[in-house]
């Protein structure tokens, strides 16, 4: 199930979008399709008991501004609003809308995240992000790094001892002994275990662009993988939400506004020494029309998911540079 913030966040543009006069209006009227009663009800309860008031508001007036925008409806009440809801994406799907309207204009609903995707790293690192979700994962860190991540590994064993009945290698750990790990780890890192972690994470580091680099060999390659990367798809779709210091509403470009806009020059990516396993990247772009250059950055976080040994590791991309920023993002008119 959604948080509070997402639901009230995403269902509140939506209904912003509808034209209703006001929230309270807006909520009686539940003019937003997709949406179970459940989740009415508890919005209703949120609006009502006064929590989350700056999240209401502002999904509101993003909503409005929508609906006003030369970009957006120009003022026109659509006549369905849909809600995607907590569905998993039935395919390969670029773009991260949460809602459509009169089944053309497609929003997504970004507060205060600057995460742009979270998939396998095999995905990013080996295909680009080509492709759909892989049914199965396999344990990148003994991929890339097999002797920094036993050694971490033994560490840990040695560490528990008797308490734990646990196989001499990691890639034969199971969900069980993972669950074992994870509980005994909750406190933190041994200071033996900490710099075993250290070699490890410098090491996935590494290898994870060197490998990375070698999908951004090509110059078309490397474009189509930003395009990717920035959530650039064939079809245009709107960012609304918010950033610590602003309203974010940005029009998204797709790849063909974006090449006649933009020229990409190179990408870099580099592992980078954070204390966890980390791989940098950074493209720079010039702007046909000025000859500016600007620069775009990022990282991606290459951690285990659900905890120290838990479930293999997933690759979450991180934008770092502000939205607005960013070439292909659009401001809102």
């Amino acid at each position: 199930m959604p948080s509070a913030k997402t639901e009230i966040t995403e269902i509140t543009t939506g209904l912003a979008i509808t034209g209703a006069p006001t929230l309270e209006a807006a909520l009686a009227a539940r003019a937003v399709a997709n949406v179970d009663e459940a989740a009415w009800e508890r919005l209703d309860e949120l609006e009502q008991a006064g929590q989350h008031r700056q999240e209401f508001l502002a999904a509101w007036a993003n909503g409005q501004a929508f609906l006003h925008a030369a970009d957006g409806l120009r003022g026109r009440p659509p006549q369905l609003v849909e809600w995607k809801g907590p569905t998993q994406a039935p395919g390969d799907e670029v773009v991260p809308a949460d809602l459509r309207v009169d089944h053309v204009w497609l929003v997504s609903c970004k507060y205060l995240s600057k995460v742009l995707a979270n998939a396998a790293p095999s995905r990013l690192f080996d295909r680009g992000l080509v492709g759909g979700p892989a049914r199965t994962a396999g344990d990148w860190y003994a991929e890339v790094a097999a002797g920094a991540y036993q050694a971490l590994y033994a560490v840990v064993r040695l560490e528990l001892g008797t308490r734990a009945s646990l196989p001499p290698h990691a890639s034969d750990l199971t969900p069980t002994h993972r669950a074992e790990l994870r509980a005994y780890l909750d406190a933190g890192w041994s200071a033996e275990a900490q710099a075993a972690y250290r070699t490890l994470a410098v090491a996935v580091g590494k290898a994870s662009a060197d490998r990375f680099r070698q999908v951004l060999t090509k110059r078309t390659d490397a474009e189509a993988v930003l395009w990717r990367l920035l959530r650039i798809g064939s079809a245009p779709y709107f960012v609304l939400g918010a950033q610590r210091d602003r309203t974010l509403r940005l029009r998204v470009m797709t790849p063909w506004d974006w090449r006649q806009a933009h020229e990409l020059k190179r990408i870099d990516v580099w592992g980078d020494d954070a204390g966890q396993p980390q791989v940098c990247w950074q493209a720079k772009v010039r702007d046909r029309a000025t000859g500016e250059e600007r620069t775009v950055d990022g990282h991606v976080e290459v951690r285990w998911s659900h905890g120290r040994f838990g479930k293999p590791p997933e690759a979450k991309v991180y934008l770092d540079t502000p939205h607005q920023r960013v070439p292909g993002y659009v401001t809102l008119q």
